[in-house]
């Protein structure tokens, strides 16, 4: 998996391209962390390019959304894939987290 990290004024931006998975969670997990350690409270993930998700993905997502409560930031995702799409539908993470169609909507979300 390839993580690319920028930033948006106050939001990070995490692109995820390829597979996440028990073996590349772990990038992920030091990405997401990495932001918070530069104050960032506002995390995008983009998943544009993402095409796998396994369950040691979801439990990196969800391991972040738990800390980003905590810090009471605000966490969003953008522009799943079908077969990415389909594991947050079946596991209900499309109910639970703040899912969106695009960066723009995603951004826009985490402004509000």
């Amino acid at each position: 998996m390839d993580i690319t990290a920028t930033q948006d004024n106050e939001c990070a931006i995490l692109a995820l391209s390829g597979r996440m998975d028990a073996t590349t969670a772990i990038e992920f997990d030091n990405a997401a962390q990495a932001a918070m350690n530069d104050g960032l409270t506002r995390i995008l993930v983009d998943m544009k390019d993402l095409v796998y998700m396994s369950s040691a993905g979801l439990r990196s997502l969800l391991s972040l959304a738990k800390t980003m409560k905590i810090k009471q930031g605000r966490l969003c995702f953008c522009c799943l894939q079908p077969m990415v799409a389909e594991v947050f539908r079946i596991s209900g993470f499309d109910r639970m987290l703040s899912v969106h169609t695009d960066r723009e909507a995603g951004l826009a979300a985490l402004r509000a």
